[in-house]
């Protein structure tokens, strides 16, 4: 009898691993009933009632965060890399729509969401996103169901790793490529949540963590760990068969703007939509949003301008997403004047960090991830130590406590160190944990193309495929 080939084996495996994870569910849920009256209908009723609205809006919000991958950053990176490394790149943001969805409602969701310790939530509490339904999370949305606010969050797990791609596109293996995203969501980007953003995590100022970061969007959590990240993966995989001799410019900037667009709507339900409900702190931070990446895009063309003698599409393009990814974090704590100030120094910050720093440190970051969004983030989350107001959101006057005593957490130099202890915490565990991941991976997968793939280009050597029939 013909032996099993490996691949129906691992799938065999597979199976009975996810039949006994729904088994271990069922129990465990089932151990948490009581035989007393309408129990069962009582879990899944809402105690408080729903707020159409803004349930609407996180909807909506969540499709947008969601369009901000496909198309936004496809259209994006796609048009910045040469023509023959065009689908291998857009394949690097799609794929991970469904990988880290997949991962999201295995576990990846109760590591960042439910209780645990102060790094990370319990893995086994929602598994299969068990209990996570129509009833809201008090601790984090009381006004729309749990599975909204999950929804709404994995739109942001999805594009975080997706942001990495650009500093490693057009010579990574594809397989290597995925393994990475997949053990760097587990290990860096479900904690990082859980310590921002989670109940106990240890910098959410609001559930009661121990040092009281402001980040509302995802300063810390999104860009400067992807940024890092971004730079590291760069560093160690090495740089582009010709780089910097030859020039490797975008083959289609016109597939980039479309792109750019996309991302500035896309954003608008990526930082209001962290207001977790239809309210004024949502007009805020979409206004917050709007006017940092005016700023931005002003900033640096005119940096451009003086310094190369004239103003680029692409780089005005460029700096509107610095001036998205820098104002992130602030969004739903600045008020306007304040985020136009930032929008600012975001487009001189990271025209600086993509011309300058780049050239000196002599690093090939294909799409120059670190210095728009790495960079970018930073300044956002220091200024924010400086321009927090309590008139934009009072909250950050009235939770926060010591010895149980509130403590305000409004623009002041206490706050700024505050910042860049968190800033700091999450450059370290970024790049300590990529090193070490990209160390495993190329140990066992090996992480880059051969010189002869790397020429034919990585849309036909990955996938046997052309963008283009010529």
């Amino acid at each position: 009898m013909k032996s099993p080939h490996p691949i129906a084996k691992k799938f065999f495996v597979f199976l009975c691993f996810f039949y006994l994870c729904l088994v271990f569910s069922d129990l465990a849920g089932a151990a948490d009933e009581k035989p007393v009256g309408n129990q069962l209908q009582a879990a899944v009723t809402p105690v408080v009632p729903i707020n159409n609205g803004d349930n609407a809006w996180l909807l909506a919000s969540s499709a947008l965060v969601l369009m901000m991958t496909a198309p936004g950053l496809i259209l994006f990176y796609g048009g910045l890399v040469r023509t023959k490394n065009v689908l291998s790149t857009m394949m690097h943001s799609l794929i991970l729509m469904a990988l880290i969805s997949a991962l999201w409602m295995v576990f990846g969701y109760s590591m960042a969401f439910a209780p645990g310790n102060a790094f990370c939530g319990n893995p086994m509490t929602h598994l299969f996103l068990k209990g996570v339904g129509a009833a809201p999370n008090a601790d984090y949305a009381p006004t729309i169901p749990e599975e909204t606010f999950m929804l709404f969050q994995m739109m942001f797990a999805i594009i975080t790793p997706a942001l990495i791609s650009g500093a490693v596109a057009e010579r990574v293996k594809f397989k290597a490529y995925v393994a990475f995203m997949l053990i760097w969501a587990i290990l860096i980007y479900f904690p990082l949540c859980h310590m921002v953003w989670g109940k106990g995590g240890f910098f959410n100022w609001a559930l009661g963590g121990e040092i009281p970061v402001l980040d509302f969007a995802g300063g810390t959590v999104v860009h400067i760990s992807s940024g890092v990240s971004a730079l590291v993966f760069a560093i160690m995989i090495g740089k582009r068969a010709g780089f910097p001799r030859e020039q490797m410019v975008p083959h289609n900037v016109v597939l980039s703007l479309v792109g750019t667009g996309l991302l500035w709507v896309g954003w608008f339900g990526f930082n209001a939509g962290s207001a977790l409900n239809a309210g004024s702190l949502a007009t805020s931070a979409f206004a917050a949003t709007h006017f940092s990446a005016a700023a931005a895009a002003l900033s640096w063309a005119v940096m451009e301008w003086k310094l190369k003698g004239k103003p680029s599409v692409l780089g005005a393009a460029a700096g509107m997403v610095a001036g998205l990814a820098t104002i992130t974090p602030a969004s739903g704590f600045v008020s306007i004047p304040a985020a136009f100030c930032i929008g600012l120094a975001a487009g001189i910050v990271c025209y600086t960090a993509v011309t300058k720093i780049k050239s000196l440190f002599n690093y090939d970051d294909s799409l120059d991830v670190f210095g728009v969004h790495g960079m970018g983030s930073v300044v956002g989350m220091l200024m924010l130590g400086f321009l927090a107001s309590a008139d934009i959101n009072p909250a950050i006057t009235t939770t926060f406590k010591v010895n149980g005593i509130t403590a305000s957490l409004a623009g002041s130099s206490h706050q700024f160190i505050n910042q860049l202890i968190g800033v700091a915490f999450t450059v370290v565990l970024a790049a300590v944990g990529t090193f070490f991941i990209v160390k495993g991976v190329d140990a066992t997968i090996g992480l880059r193309v051969d010189q002869e793939d790397e020429s034919v280009g990585l849309d036909l050597s990955q996938h046997g495929e052309r963008a283009y029939n010529e």
